[in-house]
């Protein structure tokens, strides 16, 4: 839906800049770098809880493979600083639309800024299952990207936790990285005689039963338990997680989510835009997570840099509007009070 909301007009004394970028993980400095480098008066405001904290490293992005993700942000804080970006850190709780189209942007702290466009890069919370231990083991050998994790988990025994139809195409695909792969069933039922056939096929085993919780021996992952007692031996856990924007900024604009499914089952809910990233409702673009649930960081990045170079052009055919309007106003007229 597109739900415009126009308030009061900016407030004296507010802080002004050509763009807000909400969220300050890749997708976010991604964004901010080439707008800072467009000469823009760009800020991030970002509340420091990246998504990939529980992770050691990033894989998959070329030049910075292994590259620690606070390092990572760190670099990239300095890159957009170093054009003349400001950065601060703080949670955004809401936006509204001004009269004169562009946006107040309003902090947890009570403080808020004016921005004349806005690019929302808030990512997603992944919903874990409730399982006793999966959380604390996020992102160390509890996972669920076989291309960011895979590798440094390959030839070892890897789990399955099966909590929708995807299951088995998922340990199909985690089997590229290990021969031993074990599917347990958990909450999902009994398959058909075709799925039993493909993952015999390549040698995957199938336990049945809920799995109750992980053993874990010198804080490491060494099994899991199933509600027989049985203990599987496993030192990674592959999950699928249910993936929720961050869009509560967005929905105080009057955006609204939308459902993404995956083989039947709804996988969770993201903002949609166009390829550019612009929204629905004019002067407001997402990047990474927020807008795209697969999306990894070299990816955001990537989404970022063509969110800002469609924000500055759309900044600049503004700018022409006023300064042809100017100029086509007679001086007289300029001066009167």
């Amino acid at each position: 839906m597109n739900a415009e909301r126009e308030t009061a007009a900016p407030e004296e004394g507010e802080r002004r800049y050509d763009v807000v970028v909400v969220g300050g993980g890749a997708a976010g400095l991604g964004g901010a770098l080439p707008l800072a480098r467009a000469r823009r008066s760009v800020l991030v405001i970002d509340a420091g809880r990246p998504r990939n904290a529980p992770a050691s490293h990033i894989h998959n992005y070329l030049g910075r493979e292994g590259t620690a993700p606070s390092q990572l942000l760190a670099t990239g804080r300095e890159e957009v600083t170093g054009y003349g970006g400001e950065i601060v850190e703080g949670n955004v709780v809401a936006a509204e639309r001004l009269e004169d189209g562009g946006f107040r942007v309003t902090l947890e702290d009570g403080s808020a800024v004016v921005a004349r466009r806005l690019l929302v890069t808030t990512g997603l919370v992944d919903e874990l299952p409730q399982v006793p231990g999966v959380a604390e083991r996020w992102g160390r050998e509890v996972l669920h990207c076989p291309y960011c994790h895979g590798w440094e988990v390959r030839d070892q025994p890897i789990g399955i936790l099966a909590t929708g139809p995807n299951a088995v195409h998922q340990a199909l695909l985690w089997r590229q990285w290990s021969a031993e792969v074990t599917l347990f069933l958990h909450t999902e039922p009994k398959l058909g005689d075709e799925e039993y056939e493909q993952l015999a096929a390549r040698d995957i085993a199938v336990v049945d039963g809920r799995v109750t919780a992980l053993a874990v021996t010198d804080d490491r992952l060494t099994g899991v338990t199933v509600d027989d007692g049985r203990v599987i031996p496993c030192r990674a856990l592959a999950v699928s997680p249910r993936f929720t924007a961050r869009a509560d900024v967005l929905t105080s604009l009057g955006l609204g989510t939308t459902e993404q499914e995956m083989a039947g089952q709804v996988i969770g809910s993201y903002v949609a835009s166009d390829p550019s990233g612009a929204t629905e409702l004019p002067g407001v673009w997402v990047a990474g997570n927020v807008a795209n649930l697969m999306e990894q960081v070299i990816g955001a990045a990537g989404a970022g840099l063509r969110a800002a170079a469609a924000i500055n052009a759309d900044l600049v055919a503004e700018d022409t509007r006023r300064a042809v309007t100017a100029r086509r106003t007679p001086f007289s007229a300029r001066m009167e009070p």
